[in-house]
């Protein structure tokens, strides 16, 4: 079991007027877990993010993870955080410790986009969409929606105590250069620090649901 780290806990905590609510968003490498009524709300490229509750326990979740690698390479928790299977493990640790059953859990997943050319050369959408997947069925824990891949920008926006999310895909120039900046410092940190798969993958088939192009909810 891996403890909680602070520096990896979302702590922008705003209102949310679109939806009149308070609200935390989340930020590449960062997870938030809730039984208040709120949005969680993150922006993807080729991130992913687990949206994971349990409804009997009136709790839920959310992360954002940027590769799929592991990350076991004796990095802090602040870092390994950018790795799926660390950033899945932190958020079903964190869940069952405010109540959750793991049998009860069901994840909706979201992002592996591919908004850039480099980032469709390294993959990295695609292996982030599959890696979710398969820990998911790993882990037994039901996914219940996904809205994956696809090459463009999308905003999540989680309730966790009724499980609704809504999708937003971004084809606002602004914001979608906004992320593809970010995907480019990704691409950067990627060519410092190549991406090493230690996670065994296990074949999976995850029923889908679709979600509205330009925007919808799951």
């Amino acid at each position: 079991m891996i403890s909680a780290a602070e520096e990896s806990v979302a702590t922008h905590h705003y209102f949310d007027r679109e939806f009149d609510s308070a609200a935390v968003k989340l930020l590449p490498n960062e997870y938030y877990v809730t039984p208040d009524d709120m949005v969680l709300s993150t922006v993807l490229g080729s991130c992913v993010a687990a949206c994971v509750r349990d409804s009997t326990a009136g709790v839920g979740g959310m992360n954002h993870f940027m590769l799929p690698d592991d990350g076991n390479s004796g990095n802090s928790a602040s870092a390994s955080m950018r790795y799926g299977a660390y950033a899945m493990e932190m958020l079903l640790n964190e869940l069952l410790k405010a109540g959750a059953r793991r049998e009860r859990l069901e994840a909706k997943v979201f992002g592996g986009g591919a908004v850039l050319a480099n980032m469709t050369m390294l993959n990295i959408g695609d292996r982030n969409a599959d890696f979710v997947l398969r820990y998911l069925q790993m882990e037994q824990v039901r996914v219940a929606a996904q809205d994956l891949r696809g090459n463009l920008p999308r905003r999540i926006s989680y309730f966790p105590r009724s499980g609704k999310v809504m999708v937003r895909r971004l084809h606002r120039i602004n914001e979608a250069e906004q992320v593809q900046r970010d995907e480019q410092k990704l691409v950067q940190t990627l060519a410092q620090q190549p991406v090493r798969s230690k996670v065994e993958l296990f074949n999976t088939a995850v029923g889908k649901k679709a979600v509205k192009q330009g925007g919808g909810s799951a």
